[in-house]
């Protein structure tokens, strides 16, 4: 094959993955007006639902003017050489490979955090605000944007640079080390994010002791669940959205509530959202999730490297002098069908998993909390409470409220 024509595969997989975004983006919005359920009539009011409604097609219409900017800026990159642009510039910096390719994927990520962040900026500040779900302070936004750049070039660069000293080192069987010590690095994130990570971004306080958290202890005693690590977010700070998760595992596990889903949910609501997040535990959704992502980053590392020493990977983005990091840039985007395959499955299964924490939730507590909670959750975030199937199938990790209310109703 030559390297032009590899070079034109990679340009048609990028057009054509805009493409089907854009189409699965159009169907749902078409869908926007369409009357809500009868099963959901009471999550909004006529004056309410107007509201979401709104909210729902300035997103889109902010979506297809982003997505597009970025597709264009895109594809003049690779057309005007610009990763070979960048590859001199690191190249001047160091005649080190692992340095080499610190510079050119810092330099990448930067420029395009940079350039991405007006958008970002009026997303948070003019459509959130105008909505009321900002609470974010210009400070916070920047200092966010700070930490992120820190974070990643701690965290991305420690990977980044093992596994190519491991290619140096080991040539093709590099795989097997790069997928050991991104094996490592997945399970002890998954063990100790919200004591590591989160505090960088978020205050976490202990539930204080009171009603909630009896009503918490006495269901987790019920199903035999050890909990003594439920933990209250800020959430507040950034948005007015609520939400809940579980993390970790072992003696590392904890309940997190956004301080947004104490104020919005009565307390049985609460109780009945953390029973859910029980059932993911007791389902060991978490284990599965994780070993899943184990398997998924072997088999791409796999891939990875019965073709990175192949040098029209790096020809084909007109760099003359082959390496790991060009060849590592030509292959994500070769390698995107197959990722965007495995995201439809993990998805699925995802959409599966909620439906058995929500089953699990209602035989342990009940269902109507569950439901009115859910409820209201869809309400004060204005969701989509009508998206079109396609796009449900495409992009959503969870069921949509009117399958959840079905299920949760049988």
């Amino acid at each position: 094959m030559k390297p032009e024509t590899l070079f034109y595969i990679i340009i048609a997989i990028l057009v054509i993955s805009f493409v089907i975004d854009q189409i699965l983006d159009f169907l749902n919005a078409k869908h926007f007006n369409d009357p809500l359920p009868a099963e959901l009539q009471d999550v909004f009011d006529e004056e309410e639902y107007k509201k979401s409604q709104r909210y729902k097609k300035e997103r889109y219409k902010f979506g297809i003017l982003t997505s597009a900017i970025s597709l264009i800026a895109t594809l003049l990159f690779f057309f005007f050489d610009g990763f070979a642009f960048v590859d001199s510039f690191a190249r001047s910096v160091s005649s080190n490979e692992i340095i080499i390719a610190l510079v050119f994927f810092g330099t990448i990520m930067i420029a395009s955090d940079i350039l991405s962040t007006p958008f970002s900026y009026y997303s948070t500040f003019v459509i959130e605000e105008k909505y009321d779900f900002n609470k974010t302070t210009r400070k916070t936004f920047f200092l966010d944007k700070l930490k992120g750049w820190a974070m990643g070039a701690v965290i991305g660069g420690i990977l980044l640079s093992a596994i190519i000293w491991f290619y140096q080192s080991t040539g093709k069987n590099f795989w097997l080390y790069a997928w050991g010590i991104i094996t490592v690095f997945t399970i002890l994130m998954n063990l100790f994010y919200a004591r590591l990570i989160v505090p960088l971004f978020n205050k976490q306080t202990p539930l204080e002791e009171g009603s909630l958290r009896s009503q918490i202890e006495t269901y987790a005693l019920k199903v035999g669940f050890t909990l003594d690590k439920i933990f209250v977010i800020d959430g507040s700070k950034r948005s007015t959205k609520a939400n809940a998760y579980f993390s970790g595992f072992g003696s590392e596990k904890r309940v997190t509530l956004y301080d947004t889903l104490i104020k919005d949910l009565n307390e049985e609501e609460i109780v009945a959202v953390l029973a859910h997040e029980v059932g993911h535990y007791k389902r060991n959704h978490i284990i599965i999730n994780l070993f899943a992502a184990v398997v998924t980053t072997g088999f791409t590392l796999w891939l990875l490297s019965l073709f990175i020493g192949n040098p029209l990977l790096s020809e084909a983005l007109n760099v003359s002098q082959p390496s790991f990091h060009i060849g590592l840039v030509a292959f994500g985007v070769l390698y995107s069908p197959i990722s965007g395959i495995t995201g439809l499955l993990m998805n699925y299964l995802s959409r599966r998993f909620e439906y058995q924490a929500d089953n699990y939730a209602k035989n342990t507590f009940a269902a109507l909390p569950l439901i009115s909670g859910l409820k209201k959750l869809s309400k004060n975030s204005l969701s989509n409470l009508t998206p079109h199937p396609l796009y449900v199938f495409a992009h959503y990790s969870h069921p949509t409220l009117l399958q959840r209310f079905r299920n949760l109703k049988k």
